[in-house]
């Protein structure tokens, strides 16, 4: 074979291994690292290069993902830049995707990792203070109509048994209240509690208050008031089904899809939302807003 017919080879590079902690590029792929130390995801940095252009049989152009999740077989790219200032690193993104069509990879970008960390109270978000409310995304109507939907529909899968309703936090409180009210059968209702996440010193996630009700053979429904990574439903599921649970599935009310990380089987959807920071309804941003009737977009920063 000539050097102009030579074949690139389809395969990741192996990045140099070492034994010693990772020298993270930039402070958020450590601050990244210890998110998934706190949800025990199992994480390795910068283990594989992809090549994406070859110049004869040598590799021209080549990326280097930030994260390999092995639980997951899934790849993270992180990207703290303005979204403006991405095309290059989204054009790289999709070549994987046509050269690898089997490799999982997703790009975090700026906008997900300041929510990521937001969630935990942390970074410009909560810096940049209380933005208020941009418009109604759900009316107080739209969500009692679903509530109702979501009751029937649990109380003819679960007829002639008793499940176990668990939440889980505060944000929950409104929609669990409202659908056990709505669901014409028997229930058991429990409630567990988690640590917070509380950076590079704080412990992994953990159960902080469990459940009374003993599980075993039961039929566990985890009420959830909105689902997004699902880091911490994936952790919560595996908890509750090592505690004997002859069933458990997941009845959320909202559904931001657009943000997963871990992908979770969740049965019961009332909306899938856009990628928007809400609140209302058992939402909070800095414990405001939790007891609006509706479902609001908080304003963005400088909105």
């Amino acid at each position: 074979m000539t050097h102009q017919e030579a074949k690139p080879r389809f395969e990741p590079v192996p990045t140099a291994a070492s034994d010693s902690p990772p020298r993270f590029a930039h402070p958020s792929e450590k601050e990244f690292a210890q998110i998934l130390d706190f949800y025990g995801l199992r994480w390795a940095y910068e283990p594989y290069s992809f090549p994406l252009r070859w110049d004869g049989d040598s590799i021209a152009e080549m990326l280097t993902p930030d994260f390999y999740l092995p639980d997951l077989d899934l790849y993270l790219e992180l990207t703290t830049m303005k979204q403006s200032l991405v095309t290059q690193k989204n054009r790289k993104i999709r070549r994987i995707r046509e050269i690898y069509p089997d490799i999982n990879i997703r790009l975090l970008y700026r906008k997900d990792f300041h929510r990521l960390l937001a969630k935990f109270g942390f970074g410009p978000l909560i810096e940049s203070g209380v933005p208020g409310i941009n418009r109604v995304l759900l009316s107080d109507h739209q969500v009692q109509q679903k509530v109702e939907e979501l009751g029937k529909m649990l109380s003819a899968d679960y007829a002639q048994r008793q499940p176990v309703l668990v939440g889980v936090q505060r944000g929950m409180v409104c929609f669990m209240a409202d659908l056990m009210r709505k669901i014409t059968l028997p229930v058991m209702m429990d409630f567990m509690s988690i640590s917070h996440y509380g950076g590079a010193d704080g412990d992994g996630l953990r159960i902080t208050k469990d459940l009374d009700i003993e599980l075993d053979g039961h039929d566990v429904v985890l009420v959830e008031d909105i689902v997004d990574t699902g880091m911490t439903l994936n952790y919560l599921m595996s908890h509750l089904r090592s505690k004997g649970a002859a069933s458990v599935e997941v009845c959320t009310l909202l559904d931001k899809r657009a943000r997963r990380i871990v992908d979770v089987s969740i049965k019961y959807v009332g909306f899938e939302v856009p990628d928007e920071f809400l609140v209302g309804y058992g939402l909070d941003y800095l414990e405001k807003y939790r007891n609006l009737p509706f479902i609001g977009v908080l304003k963005p920063e400088g909105g």
